[in-house]
Protein backbone atom coordinates (compact mmCIF):
# COMPACT_ATOMS: atom_id res chain seq x y z
CA UNK A 1 0.00 0.00 0.00
CA UNK A 2 1.73 3.15 -1.24
CA UNK A 3 -0.82 5.84 -0.29
CA UNK A 4 -0.29 8.41 2.70
CA UNK A 5 -1.72 11.30 4.37
CA UNK A 6 1.25 12.52 5.91
CA UNK A 7 -0.36 15.75 7.11
CA UNK A 8 -2.52 13.82 9.60
CA UNK A 9 -0.91 13.58 13.22
CA UNK A 10 -3.86 12.77 15.60
CA UNK A 11 -4.38 11.35 19.30
CA UNK A 12 -2.15 8.09 19.57
CA UNK A 13 -2.58 5.84 22.62
CA UNK A 14 0.24 2.95 22.41
CA UNK A 15 -0.78 -0.22 24.43
CA UNK A 16 1.32 -3.02 25.65
CA UNK A 17 -0.59 -6.00 26.99
CA UNK A 18 2.24 -7.41 29.25
CA UNK A 19 2.99 -10.30 31.51
CA UNK A 20 5.89 -11.98 33.14
CA UNK A 21 8.19 -10.26 30.66
CA UNK A 22 10.77 -9.08 32.89
CA UNK A 23 13.65 -6.71 32.15
CA UNK A 24 12.62 -6.45 28.60
CA UNK A 25 9.92 -4.75 28.72
CA UNK A 26 12.07 -1.83 29.32
CA UNK A 27 14.00 -1.64 25.72
CA UNK A 28 10.07 -1.76 24.22
CA UNK A 29 9.01 1.58 26.45
CA UNK A 30 12.25 3.07 25.85
CA UNK A 31 12.18 2.36 21.96
CA UNK A 32 7.92 3.55 22.08
CA UNK A 33 8.81 6.68 24.11
CA UNK A 34 11.10 7.87 21.15
CA UNK A 35 8.73 7.83 18.45
CA UNK A 36 9.03 10.47 15.48
CA UNK A 37 5.77 11.97 16.62
CA UNK A 38 4.76 14.98 18.74
CA UNK A 39 4.98 13.69 22.63
CA UNK A 40 2.03 15.48 23.31
CA UNK A 41 -0.43 13.77 20.89
CA UNK A 42 0.76 10.60 22.27
CA UNK A 43 0.13 8.16 25.25
CA UNK A 44 1.71 5.12 26.12
CA UNK A 45 -0.06 2.78 28.13
CA UNK A 46 1.55 -0.26 29.87
CA UNK A 47 -1.49 -2.90 31.04
CA UNK A 48 0.08 -5.62 33.55
CA UNK A 49 -1.86 -8.73 33.46
CA UNK A 50 -0.86 -9.61 37.43
CA UNK A 51 2.58 -10.39 36.24
CA UNK A 52 3.82 -13.10 38.68
CA UNK A 53 8.02 -12.06 38.33
CA UNK A 54 9.48 -8.37 38.53
CA UNK A 55 7.86 -7.48 35.09
CA UNK A 56 6.05 -4.44 37.10
CA UNK A 57 8.91 -3.15 38.51
CA UNK A 58 10.66 -2.67 35.37
CA UNK A 59 7.86 -1.58 33.46
CA UNK A 60 7.08 1.30 36.29
CA UNK A 61 11.38 2.11 36.65
CA UNK A 62 11.09 2.95 32.69
CA UNK A 63 7.73 5.13 32.73
CA UNK A 64 9.21 7.23 35.13
CA UNK A 65 11.59 8.44 32.45
CA UNK A 66 8.91 9.40 30.20
CA UNK A 67 5.78 11.91 31.30
CA UNK A 68 3.62 10.17 28.72
CA UNK A 69 4.33 6.79 29.82
CA UNK A 70 1.75 5.22 32.25
CA UNK A 71 1.57 1.90 33.86
CA UNK A 72 -1.80 0.39 35.31
CA UNK A 73 -2.22 -3.28 36.66
CA UNK A 74 -5.37 -5.38 36.38
CA UNK A 75 -6.87 -6.54 39.22
CA UNK A 76 -6.70 -10.06 38.18
CA UNK A 77 -5.36 -12.35 35.12
CA UNK A 78 -7.73 -10.99 32.57
CA UNK A 79 -5.63 -12.49 29.11
CA UNK A 80 -4.51 -10.03 26.53
CA UNK A 81 -7.42 -8.75 24.85
CA UNK A 82 -9.60 -8.16 27.99
CA UNK A 83 -6.52 -5.64 29.68
CA UNK A 84 -6.32 -4.19 25.59
CA UNK A 85 -9.92 -3.19 25.95
CA UNK A 86 -9.40 -1.81 29.69
CA UNK A 87 -6.96 0.63 28.12
CA UNK A 88 -9.06 1.29 25.23
CA UNK A 89 -11.64 2.21 27.66
CA UNK A 90 -9.76 4.38 29.48
CA UNK A 91 -8.00 5.87 26.66
CA UNK A 92 -9.54 9.02 24.60
CA UNK A 93 -7.26 8.98 21.46
CA UNK A 94 -8.67 8.37 18.06
CA UNK A 95 -6.21 5.84 17.48
CA UNK A 96 -4.98 3.07 19.80
CA UNK A 97 -1.53 1.02 18.53
CA UNK A 98 -1.38 -2.56 20.00
CA UNK A 99 2.33 -3.28 20.47
CA UNK A 100 3.26 -6.67 22.06
CA UNK A 101 5.37 -6.77 25.20
CA UNK A 102 8.40 -8.29 24.05
CA UNK A 103 8.75 -5.82 20.82
CA UNK A 104 11.26 -3.11 19.95
CA UNK A 105 9.68 -0.52 17.55
CA UNK A 106 11.83 1.59 15.08
CA UNK A 107 11.23 5.54 15.75
CA UNK A 108 8.81 6.48 12.95
CA UNK A 109 6.79 3.32 12.83
CA UNK A 110 3.79 5.21 14.42
CA UNK A 111 4.00 8.00 11.97
CA UNK A 112 4.31 5.28 9.07
CA UNK A 113 1.13 3.53 10.58
CA UNK A 114 -0.68 6.48 11.57
CA UNK A 115 -0.07 7.54 7.30
CA UNK A 116 -1.86 4.49 6.19
CA UNK A 117 -5.34 5.68 7.17
CA UNK A 118 -6.20 7.35 3.92
CA UNK A 119 -10.22 6.13 3.85
CA UNK A 120 -12.57 6.19 6.43
CA UNK A 121 -13.48 2.29 6.57
CA UNK A 122 -9.79 1.72 6.90
CA UNK A 123 -10.45 0.25 10.59
CA UNK A 124 -6.38 -1.63 10.98
CA UNK A 125 -3.27 -1.26 9.73
CA UNK A 126 -0.67 -3.74 10.56
CA UNK A 127 3.38 -2.93 10.26
CA UNK A 128 6.16 -5.53 9.81
CA UNK A 129 7.60 -7.68 11.74
CA UNK A 130 11.54 -9.02 11.72
CA UNK A 131 12.62 -11.17 14.05
CA UNK A 132 15.82 -9.15 16.41
CA UNK A 133 17.83 -12.31 17.67
CA UNK A 134 18.41 -13.54 13.68
CA UNK A 135 22.09 -14.85 14.14
CA UNK A 136 20.83 -16.30 17.69
CA UNK A 137 20.99 -20.14 16.36
CA UNK A 138 20.39 -22.29 13.31
CA UNK A 139 17.03 -22.05 14.69
CA UNK A 140 16.35 -18.29 15.13
CA UNK A 141 17.92 -17.59 11.33
CA UNK A 142 15.63 -20.57 9.64
CA UNK A 143 12.42 -18.29 11.73
CA UNK A 144 14.16 -14.86 9.72
CA UNK A 145 13.84 -16.00 6.42
CA UNK A 146 10.49 -17.86 7.44
CA UNK A 147 8.90 -14.24 8.72
CA UNK A 148 10.51 -12.24 5.66
CA UNK A 149 8.63 -14.28 3.16
CA UNK A 150 5.90 -14.80 5.15
CA UNK A 151 5.58 -10.53 4.68
CA UNK A 152 7.30 -9.97 1.01
CA UNK A 153 4.91 -12.94 -0.03
CA UNK A 154 2.29 -14.28 1.50
CA UNK A 155 0.06 -11.48 1.91
CA UNK A 156 0.37 -9.84 -1.35
CA UNK A 157 -3.32 -11.11 -2.47
CA UNK A 158 -4.80 -9.51 1.12
CA UNK A 159 -2.63 -6.62 0.78
CA UNK A 160 -3.95 -6.11 -2.89
CA UNK A 161 -7.71 -6.08 -1.78
CA UNK A 162 -7.25 -3.98 1.27
CA UNK A 163 -8.53 -7.24 3.62
CA UNK A 164 -5.56 -8.91 5.60
CA UNK A 165 -6.82 -11.65 7.54
CA UNK A 166 -4.59 -11.49 10.10
CA UNK A 167 -2.74 -8.41 11.69
CA UNK A 168 -0.12 -9.09 14.06
CA UNK A 169 0.05 -8.23 17.55
CA UNK A 170 3.62 -7.20 17.59
CA UNK A 171 2.77 -3.74 15.79
CA UNK A 172 -1.15 -2.65 14.80
CA UNK A 173 -2.85 0.39 14.82
CA UNK A 174 -6.55 0.61 14.94
CA UNK A 175 -9.79 3.21 14.88
CA UNK A 176 -10.73 3.27 18.46
CA UNK A 177 -14.70 3.82 17.64
CA UNK A 178 -14.24 0.39 15.80
CA UNK A 179 -12.62 -1.42 19.11
CA UNK A 180 -15.38 -0.16 21.18
CA UNK A 181 -18.08 -1.19 18.50
CA UNK A 182 -16.28 -5.07 18.47
CA UNK A 183 -15.86 -5.15 22.17
CA UNK A 184 -18.79 -7.39 22.91
CA UNK A 185 -17.69 -10.13 19.91
CA UNK A 186 -14.37 -9.92 21.45
CA UNK A 187 -15.41 -10.25 25.17
CA UNK A 188 -17.25 -13.28 24.52
CA UNK A 189 -14.80 -15.70 22.70
CA UNK A 190 -14.82 -19.40 23.59
CA UNK A 191 -14.24 -22.60 22.13
CA UNK A 192 -16.90 -25.35 23.45
CA UNK A 193 -18.31 -22.74 26.08
CA UNK A 194 -14.60 -22.92 27.42
CA UNK A 195 -12.73 -18.72 26.90
CA UNK A 196 -9.31 -19.12 25.20
CA UNK A 197 -7.23 -16.21 25.05
CA UNK A 198 -4.89 -17.38 22.06
CA UNK A 199 -5.14 -16.25 18.55
CA UNK A 200 -6.55 -12.91 19.70
CA UNK A 201 -5.13 -10.77 17.03
CA UNK A 202 -6.13 -13.23 14.52
CA UNK A 203 -10.06 -13.29 15.74
CA UNK A 204 -10.05 -9.61 15.86
CA UNK A 205 -8.58 -8.90 12.34
CA UNK A 206 -11.37 -10.90 10.70
CA UNK A 207 -14.50 -9.32 12.68
CA UNK A 208 -13.07 -6.24 11.61
CA UNK A 209 -13.39 -7.57 8.11
CA UNK A 210 -16.31 -9.48 8.86
CA UNK A 211 -18.00 -5.85 10.04
CA UNK A 212 -17.14 -4.53 6.75
CA UNK A 213 -13.96 -2.75 7.42
CA UNK A 214 -11.19 -2.95 5.53
CA UNK A 215 -7.57 -3.69 7.02
CA UNK A 216 -3.98 -3.11 5.57
CA UNK A 217 -0.53 -3.87 5.58
CA UNK A 218 2.87 -1.32 5.69
CA UNK A 219 6.02 -2.82 5.76
CA UNK A 220 7.31 0.72 6.27
CA UNK A 221 6.21 0.19 10.03
CA UNK A 222 8.72 -2.15 10.91
CA UNK A 223 9.08 -3.57 14.64
CA UNK A 224 11.56 -6.64 15.94
CA UNK A 225 10.36 -9.58 17.90
CA UNK A 226 12.44 -12.07 19.81
CA UNK A 227 11.43 -15.61 17.86
CA UNK A 228 12.07 -18.76 20.07
CA UNK A 229 15.93 -20.11 20.16
CA UNK A 230 15.16 -23.26 21.71
CA UNK A 231 12.95 -25.93 19.94
CA UNK A 232 10.78 -26.33 22.87
CA UNK A 233 9.86 -22.60 22.61
CA UNK A 234 9.34 -22.45 18.64
CA UNK A 235 7.08 -25.37 19.10
CA UNK A 236 5.17 -23.76 21.96
CA UNK A 237 4.60 -20.62 19.85
CA UNK A 238 3.37 -22.90 16.67
CA UNK A 239 1.22 -25.26 18.78
CA UNK A 240 -0.67 -22.19 20.04
CA UNK A 241 -0.86 -20.47 16.23
CA UNK A 242 -2.02 -23.72 14.59
CA UNK A 243 -5.14 -23.73 16.75
CA UNK A 244 -5.61 -19.83 16.67
CA UNK A 245 -5.49 -21.10 12.30
CA UNK A 246 -7.45 -23.66 12.73
CA UNK A 247 -10.33 -21.97 14.82
CA UNK A 248 -10.21 -18.41 12.76
CA UNK A 249 -10.38 -20.55 9.55
CA UNK A 250 -13.08 -22.81 10.88
CA UNK A 251 -15.20 -19.59 11.64
CA UNK A 252 -14.61 -17.63 8.73
CA UNK A 253 -15.85 -20.19 6.63
CA UNK A 254 -19.40 -18.76 7.07
CA UNK A 255 -18.49 -15.02 5.71
CA UNK A 256 -14.93 -15.22 4.18
CA UNK A 257 -17.24 -16.12 0.94
CA UNK A 258 -18.28 -12.39 0.47
CA UNK A 259 -15.08 -11.24 0.49
CA UNK A 260 -12.81 -10.48 -3.56
CA UNK A 261 -12.61 -14.13 -4.83
CA UNK A 262 -8.98 -14.09 -4.89
CA UNK A 263 -8.98 -13.40 -1.19
CA UNK A 264 -11.80 -15.68 -0.53
CA UNK A 265 -9.39 -18.52 -2.43
CA UNK A 266 -6.42 -17.68 -0.67
CA UNK A 267 -8.12 -17.94 2.33
CA UNK A 268 -9.43 -21.40 1.50
CA UNK A 269 -6.22 -23.03 0.22
CA UNK A 270 -4.38 -22.11 3.24
CA UNK A 271 -7.14 -23.76 5.34
CA UNK A 272 -6.82 -26.56 2.93
CA UNK A 273 -3.23 -27.05 3.14
CA UNK A 274 -3.43 -27.01 6.88
CA UNK A 275 -5.85 -29.97 6.73
CA UNK A 276 -4.40 -31.64 3.82
CA UNK A 277 -0.58 -31.91 4.49
CA UNK A 278 -0.25 -34.15 7.46
CA UNK A 279 -2.69 -36.74 5.55
CA UNK A 280 -0.12 -36.24 2.24
CA UNK A 281 2.96 -36.85 4.47
CA UNK A 282 1.22 -40.06 5.95
CA UNK A 283 0.16 -41.67 2.79
CA UNK A 284 3.77 -41.29 1.74
CA UNK A 285 4.99 -43.19 4.20
CA UNK A 286 2.58 -45.70 3.62
CA UNK A 287 3.01 -46.08 -0.04
CA UNK A 288 7.16 -45.92 0.46
CA UNK A 289 6.86 -42.28 -1.40
CA UNK A 290 8.47 -40.75 1.23
CA UNK A 291 11.70 -39.31 0.14
CA UNK A 292 10.62 -38.40 -2.88
CA UNK A 293 8.55 -36.05 -1.53
CA UNK A 294 11.36 -35.04 1.00
CA UNK A 295 13.60 -34.21 -2.24
CA UNK A 296 10.91 -32.37 -4.47
CA UNK A 297 9.94 -30.50 -0.70
CA UNK A 298 13.93 -29.40 -0.26
CA UNK A 299 14.24 -28.46 -3.65
CA UNK A 300 11.66 -25.85 -3.60
CA UNK A 301 13.57 -24.65 0.03
CA UNK A 302 16.33 -24.55 -2.20
CA UNK A 303 14.14 -21.84 -4.61
CA UNK A 304 13.09 -19.72 -1.92
CA UNK A 305 16.33 -19.47 -0.21
CA UNK A 306 18.02 -18.14 -3.38
CA UNK A 307 14.95 -15.71 -3.70
CA UNK A 308 15.97 -14.87 -0.62
CA UNK A 309 19.91 -14.46 -1.54
CA UNK A 310 19.44 -12.62 -4.17
CA UNK A 311 16.52 -9.99 -2.83
CA UNK A 312 18.77 -9.36 0.32
CA UNK A 313 22.34 -8.31 -1.72
CA UNK A 314 22.21 -5.29 -1.43
CA UNK A 315 21.35 -5.37 2.60
CA UNK A 316 23.69 -4.89 5.26
CA UNK A 317 25.57 -8.30 6.76
CA UNK A 318 23.59 -8.44 9.72
CA UNK A 319 20.34 -7.31 8.41
CA UNK A 320 19.96 -10.79 6.56
CA UNK A 321 21.55 -14.63 7.16
CA UNK A 322 22.98 -17.06 5.42
CA UNK A 323 19.69 -18.41 2.59
CA UNK A 324 21.21 -22.36 3.47
CA UNK A 325 18.99 -21.83 6.54
CA UNK A 326 16.25 -22.15 5.22
CA UNK A 327 16.83 -25.58 4.46
CA UNK A 328 15.83 -26.45 7.68
CA UNK A 329 12.28 -25.96 7.40
CA UNK A 330 12.54 -29.32 4.98
CA UNK A 331 12.61 -31.28 8.64
CA UNK A 332 10.72 -28.66 11.00
CA UNK A 333 7.53 -28.04 8.42
CA UNK A 334 6.77 -32.04 8.35
CA UNK A 335 6.92 -32.06 12.08
CA UNK A 336 5.16 -29.39 12.43
CA UNK A 337 1.82 -30.22 10.31
CA UNK A 338 2.09 -34.08 10.95
CA UNK A 339 2.80 -33.43 14.40
CA UNK A 340 1.02 -30.09 15.77
CA UNK A 341 -2.09 -29.83 13.22
CA UNK A 342 -3.63 -33.24 14.95
CA UNK A 343 -2.53 -32.08 18.09
CA UNK A 344 -4.18 -28.70 17.89
CA UNK A 345 -7.37 -29.83 16.55
CA UNK A 346 -7.86 -31.93 19.42
CA UNK A 347 -6.67 -29.15 22.35
CA UNK A 348 -8.63 -26.14 20.91
CA UNK A 349 -9.60 -25.39 24.66
CA UNK A 350 -6.48 -24.38 25.76
CA UNK A 351 -6.90 -21.13 26.87
CA UNK A 352 -3.87 -20.28 27.78
CA UNK A 353 -2.41 -16.51 27.60
CA UNK A 354 0.81 -16.52 25.30
CA UNK A 355 3.07 -19.26 26.37
CA UNK A 356 3.11 -18.08 29.94
CA UNK A 357 -0.86 -18.39 30.72
CA UNK A 358 -2.75 -20.09 33.57
CA UNK A 359 -4.88 -22.94 31.65
CA UNK A 360 -8.53 -21.73 31.21
CA UNK A 361 -11.20 -23.20 32.53
CA UNK A 362 -15.38 -22.88 32.00
CA UNK A 363 -15.03 -20.68 35.21
CA UNK A 364 -12.39 -18.39 34.04
CA UNK A 365 -14.23 -15.12 34.06
CA UNK A 366 -13.66 -11.78 35.98
CA UNK A 367 -15.08 -12.01 39.39
CA UNK A 368 -18.58 -11.21 40.09
CA UNK A 369 -16.88 -7.66 41.93
CA UNK A 370 -14.73 -6.98 39.12
CA UNK A 371 -16.15 -5.58 35.78
CA UNK A 372 -14.37 -3.51 32.94
CA UNK A 373 -16.64 -0.66 33.11
CA UNK A 374 -15.81 0.09 37.06
CA UNK A 375 -12.35 0.28 36.62
CA UNK A 376 -10.90 3.54 36.25
CA UNK A 377 -6.91 4.36 36.02
CA UNK A 378 -6.99 5.86 39.55
CA UNK A 379 -8.33 2.33 41.10
CA UNK A 380 -5.37 0.32 38.98
CA UNK A 381 -2.36 2.92 39.09
CA UNK A 382 -0.76 2.71 42.45
CA UNK A 383 1.37 6.11 43.39
CA UNK A 384 4.72 4.16 42.69
CA UNK A 385 3.47 3.46 38.81
CA UNK A 386 3.25 7.66 38.14
CA UNK A 387 5.87 8.87 36.13
CA UNK A 388 8.24 10.46 37.99
CA UNK A 389 7.93 8.75 41.85
CA UNK A 390 10.71 7.42 43.21
CA UNK A 391 10.71 3.17 42.59
CA UNK A 392 12.00 0.78 44.55
CA UNK A 393 15.18 -1.66 42.64
CA UNK A 394 14.06 -4.51 40.21
CA UNK A 395 16.82 -5.98 41.87
CA UNK A 396 15.91 -6.20 45.39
Amino acid sequence: MNERVEDWEPQVSIVVPMFNEGERIVGTINSLANQDYAPDKLEIIVVDDQSTDDSYRWATEAAAKHPNVRVIQNPVNMGKRRGINRAVRQAESEIIVSVDSDVVVEDDAVRKLVACFVEDDIAAVGGRVNVLNKNENWLTRMQTIKYYFGYEYLKNVERAHRRVMCLSGCLTAYRRHVLVELEPVLEDRNVMGIPIKYGEDRFLTRHIIKAGYKTVLTLDAVSHTIAPPTLKGYFSQQIRWRRSNLVDYMGGLSHVWKLPPLVSLHYYSLFALLLVYPAVVFDSLVRGSFWNMAMIHLAMLAGFGTMYHIQTLALPKEDKVHPLNFLWMGIVMPVTYVALTPLAIFTLDSGSWETRGHKANRNDKLPDDVALDDLTPDESLPDEALPGAELPSPNP
